[in-house]
């Protein structure tokens, strides 16, 4: 019986060889996709979740005044700017003690970037509860760029331009769009949020 020879031993080392270099560059491959799926399918959850809480504290958003403007005495209902917006609305008990709170909605510069942060304060009678001051909840973090905007009707009675800072801050806007912008320069779709108590504050109606 013919034992084998060096060379034959040397080559099935190298084809040996060569196959478990292969399964390895396979399976690292393979591990690579699927941390990349789970990365896309977490941001994917963030966006959904973030952006169903932005509409359902919009979408509840009131005609109820948190201050008044010492200038014209004009209650304070709404204040827009493109990096901030504030007003009240019902909170829901699981996120605290229920009633009227102000929505303080803001972006932030946090060093590396951005982040749209809430801070939430009791309202009574028109006016904000002094109570202990309690840190903003990060919404979103690692972002490149984010923007607030704002429309209303126009003197026709129909849609207006968009507009960096709402201008009527005893009035609720019809539309309110938040445009997120991630640190590796991925733009969110724009969230467009219609205010549905917005409408017929001053007894117009919306052409839409």
């Amino acid at each position: 019986m013919r034992g084998f020879t060096l060379v034959e031993i040397l080559l099935a080392t190298v084809l040996l060889a060569a196959g478990l270099a292969l399964a390895f560059a396979t399976l690292v491959a393979a591990t690579r996709s699927a941390g990349r799926g789970e990365t896309m399918a977490e941001q994917s959850e963030q966006l959904r979740a973030v952006e169903g809480f932005l509409r359902a504290r919009l979408t509840a958003a009131r005609p109820a005044a948190f201050g008044f403007d010492q200038a014209s005495a004009l209650p304070q209902r709404f204040i827009g700017e493109p990096d901030r917006m504030r007003f009240v609305a019902d909170l829901p008990n699981y996120l605290g003690r229920g009633g009227p709170y102000l929505h303080d909605f803001a972006i932030e510069d946090a060093g590396d970037g951005q982040r749209l942060v809430l801070g939430l304060q009791m309202v009574q009678a028109g006016n904000v509860v002094e109570e202990e001051s309690r840190p903003p909840e990060v919404l979103v973090e690692d972002l490149e760029s984010a923007r607030f905007r704002y429309r209303a009707l126009d003197a026709e009675g129909r849609l207006g331009e968009w507009k960096e800072r709402w201008d009527t801050p005893e009035q609720l806007p019809l539309l309110v769009e938040v445009t997120l912008r991630d640190a590796k320069g991925r733009t969110w779709p724009p969230l467009v949020v219609w205010l549905p108590l917005a409408v017929g504050i001053d007894g117009v109606g919306a052409t839409l």
